[in-house]
């Protein structure tokens, strides 16, 4: 669960780790998806590589609406770098998606690419973009409740550590 303009929004992670036995149960997935994370292995080019035809997988069996954030994994391994971050920039702008890298090790913009991708979703439900009456979609709209807090980490701690693109830490 994330919290956006005091809305709890439920997340669901579906990962197939790009493995090719996966792609029949995926295209299920992408059915009822409001979002997805396409990730890459930045020391790995073939994962790269691929991009493509899983991008058009997901592309033909979801919506049009479907917010999807291209992902570059494993930024901690600077020094076995394969893919350089403009191209995943580059593909990223051609092919509309969201662009971020992070490190699953170092937990550096993992958090950040879940609620940036849940914040466009929540943009798209304000501009009428999803139906949040029809769960068809991927959004089920759970009791309403006063939240108090926002996403993210507060000021201080946005100080205190290093997130986001400007960052050194990806």
């Amino acid at each position: 669960m994330v919290n956006i303009d005091g809305k709890q929004i439920k997340l669901q992670i579906w990962d197939t780790a790009g493995q090719e036995s996966f792609r029949s149960i995926t295209r299920s997935y992408y059915r009822g998806a409001a979002g997805a994370l396409l990730v890459y292995d930045i020391t790995r080019r073939e994962t790269f590589n691929h991009l493509t035809s899983w991008l058009e997988d997901a592309r033909q069996h979801s919506s049009s609406n479907m917010v999807i954030m291209l992902i570059g994994n494993k930024s901690d391994l600077e020094s076995r770098r394969d893919v350089k971050r403009e191209e995943g920039e580059a593909f990223a702008r051609e092919h509309g998606l969201i662009f971020m890298e992070t490190s699953a090790k170092t937990a550096c913009n993992v958090e950040e690419a879940f609620i940036n991708t849940a914040k466009e979703i929540y943009r798209k439900i304000q501009q009428g973009l999803f139906d949040v009456h029809n769960e068809a979609n991927g959004i089920k709209i759970g009791p309403q409740q006063s939240i108090s807090t926002s996403v993210g980490p507060s000021a201080s701690q946005r100080n205190s550590r290093d997130i986001g693109a400007n960052s050194g830490c990806c």
